[in-house]
């Protein structure tokens, strides 16, 4: 009998004695390579599209190499470049958490070029100690090696984000 699921981030095929029978083309890509992978866009597109921010937040926390770097943009309210998932998450997220109400990032076309994914799209959110609302446009690069997300860089129109702080 032979299955299909997911293990892990990796889509498998399988049978109950541990061989896979089938074509020699499908043999080849998963018995050789072992199975199939996510696309480094379907990494990225992981961390944007869950059903909550939880599960992207989660994605994230899956797929970032331990070594992470994630640069917010200078002149951003939180500019600055983070090492590793706890110092992204203090300054970064924690942040963003507790200053905006409804934060979010809606993306608007993802680009790949071998290890490089990038996103563009709009902020939106409302800043809680003033009321003010805003969208700016924004762009996410993203970098992947072996299917870990080593580096981050955010380009964004910070006047828009500013403006709703002041």
């Amino acid at each position: 009998e032979i299955s299909l699921g997911l293990v892990g981030s990796e889509m498998c095929i399988r049978d109950s004695n541990k061989a896979v029978y089938i074509t020699a083309l499908l043999s080849f890509l998963f018995i050789v390579q072992g199975c199939a992978k996510m696309s480094n866009i379907d990494i990225i597109k992981s961390t944007y599209e869950g059903k909550t921010s939880q599960e992207n937040g989660q994605n994230l926390v899956a797929h970032a190499s331990d070594t992470i770097t994630w640069k917010e943009a200078d002149g951003f309210a939180y500019a600055g470049t983070y090492h590793g998932m706890n110092d992204i998450t203090e300054h970064v997220f924690q942040k963003l958490a507790s200053e905006w109400y409804n934060y979010t990032f809606t993306p608007q076309n993802y680009l790949s070029q071998d290890d490089t994914v990038v996103v563009y799209g709009t902020y939106s959110g409302t800043y809680i100690k003033t009321g003010k609302k805003m969208q700016a446009r924004v762009a996410h690069i993203w970098q992947l090696k072996n299917q870990k997300i080593t580096h981050f860089e955010q380009i964004v129109d910070s006047k828009m984000v500013f403006d709703a702080m002041q």
